[in-house]
């Protein structure tokens, strides 16, 4: 939607990963192919424009129309910028027309290539001969970007047929970390920036809606509680863009947000059959709205819960948690008092998934720099049927550390150390090193404990 692409002044999140990736390709000897795709929220525009701002370029957006009149529009576009007439020329000719700019690679850009591909399968064919070095001798990247995450996960590769062959690179533009978010909003305390990844997710487009100005309550209430908000709409079309039957998927989305995690829970609440749910979870998770859980694997398999379903996108979750249960209420309510009497009373229990997100991902940091115990190759949550550990991590010879994420407890206490000895015992694992992360505060008998433990870490918001 292009409203949410327009921002509100300077883009706050800054894909610096991605940027790097691009112009190590570019650098790289030969023609280069990749393609680049996510969701129409990931402003990839932005990193496009910043990518391209000291190249040499061509940029073509497609367009959703017939073949013909695309090829008229690229035709045309090709010709005005390498001054030449094309009318009734093929793709091949067209993209032959790129001169060499200083011994540097010309970059070929097409946005939106879903259009282009849907339609027409020629113009595979000519970019594939153009990385082959068949139509110039000018060094070239072809860039193809596409904004729908899951057309391109599902169809990209039948629709380009054996040109798929020449891609080199295939760049996903997902949703950005919670690190990102901190750097988006450097004036929030680090439990607002919870609150904020928690709610919007690590969506450029919808952080780029939101101001560290206010409070996050008063976000919530100018982008999503009021009218001519501009996340008023926003899980809506977030849907229709991927997907049809907007309906049948509101109904599977709102029965998980109420706690529906397994097929069967999901087809005794909608009514539905198990065949039709399985295929639209399918296509909600080839667009990252949705994923099945799958429990670290232990010794304690058995006491492991299966075949969980979640929202992971949370936008989406805050959207079908909050609002769209009480959408009636909202229309003749004031924002402030449905945040009040909806969202706040919820808020601190919705975020825990998001807490223990965060310290996964303070975990995975730590491991880069070489800062934990292990060296930890993987990392995940044991979900059990009577408890469950936050986050599990290993190394190759199976050594493990775990962790408790307290987000909205008073106290992180002592009692709850000793449940996760009980769930560590249902998960049949030991850990060289057990963290105690806490938003709030420890109790006395945990921080006696780290003294007197050197297996024992609690980390704290100042920390995180």
């Amino acid at each position: 939607m292009d409203l949410f692409l327009e921002g509100n002044g300077a883009m706050k999140v800054v894909r610096s990963t991605e940027r790097k990736q691009l112009e190590k390709l570019y650098l790289e000897n030969g023609n280069r192919f990749l393609l680049l795709y996510g969701t129409a929220y990931t402003m990839k525009e932005s990193l496009l424009s910043d990518f391209l701002s000291d190249k040499d370029y061509f940029y073509y957006r497609s367009r959703n129309v017939s073949p013909e009149e695309q090829k008229r529009v690229f035709l045309e576009s090709i010709g005005k910028r390498f001054d030449c007439d094309l009318k009734d020329a093929d793709y091949a000719k067209a993209l032959g027309q790129i001169r060499k700019a200083e011994g540097k690679h010309f970059v070929l850009v097409l946005d939106e290539f879903q259009y282009f591909l849907r339609k027409d399968q020629e113009i595979m064919k000519a970019l594939s001969d153009l990385k082959a070095g068949k139509l110039t001798s000018c060094p070239v990247m072809i860039v193809l970007a596409a904004s729908s995450l899951a057309w391109t996960v599902r169809d990209f590769d039948e629709a380009a047929g054996k040109a798929v062959a020449a891609i080199d690179e295939r760049i996903k533009l997902s949703d950005v970390s919670f690190l990102d978010v901190v750097r988006a909003f450097p004036h929030y305390s680090v439990a607002d920036a919870v609150r904020t990844y928690g709610i919007l997710g690590g969506v450029p487009a919808y952080l780029d809606a939101w101001s560290e100005r206010v409070s996050v309550k008063e976000n919530v209430i100018r982008t999503m509680l009021t009218p001519d908000g501009l996340l008023y709409r926003a899980a809506e079309h977030y849907l229709t863009d991927e997907l049809r039957e907007l309906g049948v998927y509101n109904t599977i989305l709102a029965s998980m947000a109420r706690g529906n995690e397994k097929l069967n829970d999901l087809y005794q609440d909608t009514g539905y059959s198990r065949a039709k749910i399985s295929v639209y979870l399918k296509n909600l998770s080839e667009f990252d709205a949705i994923t099945k859980v799958v429990s670290f694997e232990t010794g304690g398999w058995d006491n492991a819960k299966k075949g969980i379903y979640r929202i992971s996108n949370h936008f989406l979750r805050f959207w079908f948690t909050f609002i769209y249960p009480n959408l009636s209420e909202l229309a003749l309510m004031t924002p402030g008092r449905f945040y009040d009497r909806f969202i706040a009373p919820g808020l601190g229990a919705y975020l825990r998934p998001t807490f223990s997100s965060v310290c996964t991902e303070y975990l995975e940091l730590m491991n880069l720099v070489g800062k934990t115990p292990i060296k930890l190759v993987r990392m995940g949550t044991w979900i059990g049927k009577q408890g469950t550990i936050d986050i599990v991590g290993q190394n190759e010879i199976r050594e493990n550390i775990v962790a408790v994420c307290n987000w909205d407890d008073k106290l992180l206490t002592y009692e709850r150390y000793e449940l996760l000895l009980e769930n560590m015992e249902q998960a049949r694992i030991k850990a060289k090193v057990i963290y105690l992360f806490s938003a709030t505060e420890f109790d006395s008998r945990l921080k006696m404990l780290e003294k007197e433990d050197s297996h024992i870490v609690l980390v704290d918001m100042k920390e995180l």
